[in-house]
């Protein structure tokens, strides 16, 4: 994200027009139905859509009715029906059942599937077994990239993570290597392309087909991007594990942000109905404080309350001529501002209800023992609490994994405690959601060598049971060094300070976790980006794609298998 108002910042691309492509693509594919039609829009999709096409832009282009895609039979009486839905199986099958109705009451109408981002031909294929393929006309609506900010772009895909690290399918892949070819069709060619990860490679590696198909006008133009990072979410897990402690951080933790807005109930409203809030840079409050630490917050918005309330009692000494030029030019922005910080505030009373309820800084205390690898035994004792409490079904799973990966796997007595007290607090149908963890790679066990079980059992037989027991944790501690302590060292990610951590004026990334840790995927860019490093050359085969990664390099000699592997087949400089 970039900072425009750092006076050192490069302008920003104009992202705007994304969302007009986006927008004049949709209109095109509706106009392909001419005259009334209804609309049924999955549920995925209505937020992305709000932001690109609102209802009256849809009224404008002769859409009748929405609704929302359910399993419930809906009752359209519109002789045309469009239905805009993601590439899914169940989708097909609603749309078989509602043609299918039709078809035994005898009723004709004109049917048309519009797949975003792509269609799949497992979709088709479910079409044609239903015996409808032929009564409906499918197409696609490429809408691979949603500008949330105007400098935040998202692609809204939810199923990607599932579906390429769980289950392993590489369908999504595609959608990325064309988002890629249409922001440098749109913004020129990228000058510096760096990766890291099975996904960042093949994605990479799609997009230069994609590249080397087309003879692109954009290849003669002046950049506008400079750099792209590509990273696997996997190679970061810890990351998207720790407790979130800046102010847009704890609103997403609290509410809920879904695609760039977050809707805000009574307990902070002070009003009976929920109100939608757009969070981008022109909510003027939130621009400011999105990015400071949680204890700074209130501060701010206290001083700024008094500014706002100084800006109103100007009006006490103004002549009529005065008054005039403040209402029509000052007036209406000062109350829209009263509004926004009034909201804030709200949010801030909430969040701080909420985390006073959880022991938030008991929880915090523990992710960073984990972190630092400290008081582990404590930290499970404290994860077993939060267990048996209740506390948060969500967040007990997540300590779980941060503890799972940063000790490169459970103790096998743990893991199975843990998972027995989760499951007794929290139901047994989460038995599948450990299986889908482990098979993720967020909650292991670990697999302690045959040499030294051999020599645990030799030594228990000299020690009481209890004695027993906390030597097998040890040797099972050694058995499997934690990869990301190796890591965490050799990059420096928990920062070491002299006295009290400083979040009012941080000096490093790490503020985002308290002074805790810096993200990983922030410091390897931080690491590559300022130094010279081996360029992706104009057309490289895929031997070449590889860059040097700096970070990588102090990585290197490390027995950690994931990251040989990611290194692809280009060599470190």
């Amino acid at each position: 994200m970039a900072f425009p108002h750092r006076p050192d910042a490069p302008e920003l691309p104009d992202f705007s027009m994304l969302k007009r492509l986006a927008r004049d693509q949709l209109i095109y594919l509706l106009e392909q139905l001419p005259g009334k039609k209804d609309l049924f829009i999955e549920a995925d999709l209505m937020s992305p859509l709000d932001r690109i096409a609102n209802v009256s832009i849809l009224k404008q282009h002769e859409v009748d009715k929405l609704y929302k895609v359910e399993s419930k039979p809906a009752l359209s009486s519109s002789e045309q029906l469009c239905f805009l839905v993601r590439p899914r199986i169940k989708n097909m099958r609603y749309i078989a059942s509602l043609v299918n109705a039709d078809k035994l009451a005898g009723r004709i109408r004109k049917y048309k599937v519009i797949f975003s981002p792509q269609k799949f031909y497992a979709c088709e294929m479910v079409l044609e077994e239903e015996g409808i393929y032929g009564d409906v006309s499918c197409d696609e609506w490429a809408f691979s990239l949603l500008p949330l900010d105007m400098d935040l772009l998202s692609m809204e895909l939810p199923e990607f993570f599932r579906d390429y690290f769980l289950e392993g399918d590489q369908r999504w892949i595609n959608t990325v290597a064309q988002a890629l070819h249409l922001l440098s069709t749109l913004y020129g060619p990228f000058p510096n392309c760096y990766g890291i990860g099975r996904c960042a490679k093949m994605s990479y590696e799609l997009w230069r087909k994609l590249e080397e198909e087309e003879d692109s006008e954009a290849k003669g133009r002046r950049p506008e991007i400079g750099h792209i990072f590509l990273l696997d979410r996997d190679m970061d897990f810890v990351t998207a594990l720790c407790s979130q402690v800046v102010y847009e951080g704890l609103v997403d933790d609290t509410f809920r942000i879904k695609c760039g807005s977050v809707d805000f109930g009574p307990e902070v409203t002070s009003c009976d109905k929920s109100l939608k809030v757009l969070l981008n840079a022109e909510d003027k409050v939130f621009s400011e404080i999105r990015n400071e630490h949680f204890s700074n917050v209130f501060g701010f918005l206290s001083q700024k309350a008094r500014n706002l309330q100084a800006q109103y009692d100007r009006r006490r000494g103004m002549d009529i001529k005065q008054m005039k030029n403040f209402v029509s030019q000052e007036l209406k922005g000062l109350k829209q501002e009263h509004r926004l910080l009034s909201l804030h505030i709200g949010a801030c009373e909430s969040i701080m209800k909420k985390k006073t309820k959880q022991d938030f800084q008991e929880l915090i205390k523990t992710e960073h023992a984990l972190l630092e690898g400290f008081n582990i035994r404590e930290s499970t004792n404290y994860i077993e609490e939060h267990i048996d409490r209740q506390v948060s079904p969500i967040e007990s799973l997540r300590l779980m994994c941060l503890l799972s990966i940063t000790e490169n796997g459970l103790i096998p007595k743990d893991y199975r405690s843990l998972k027995t007290q989760y499951m007794q607090s929290y139901g047994p149908e989460h038995l599948l959601t450990f299986s889908n963890l482990r098979r993720a790679g967020l909650l292991t066990e670990q697999a302690p060598g045959d040499a030294l079980t051999a020599v645990e059992s030799k030594v228990s037989k000299l020690v009481t049971d209890k004695a027993a027991g906390k030597i097998t944790d040890a040797f099972s501690s050694l058995a499997k060094r934690s990869n990301f302590r190796a890591i965490s060292k050799k990059l420096n990610l928990i920062p070491r300070v002299d006295g009290e951590y400083d979040l009012k004026v941080p000096r490093d990334m790490a503020y985002v976790f308290s002074g805790a840790y810096v993200p990983l995927s922030c410091r390897i860019i931080e690491q590559t980006w300022p130094r010279k490093t081996t360029r992706l050359p104009a057309s490289p085969c895929a031997s070449s794609w590889w860059c040097s990664w700096v970070a990588a390099r102090s990585l290197r000699s490390q027995p950690c298998g994931s990251w040989a592997e990611r290194r692809g087949t280009g060599s470190f400089s």
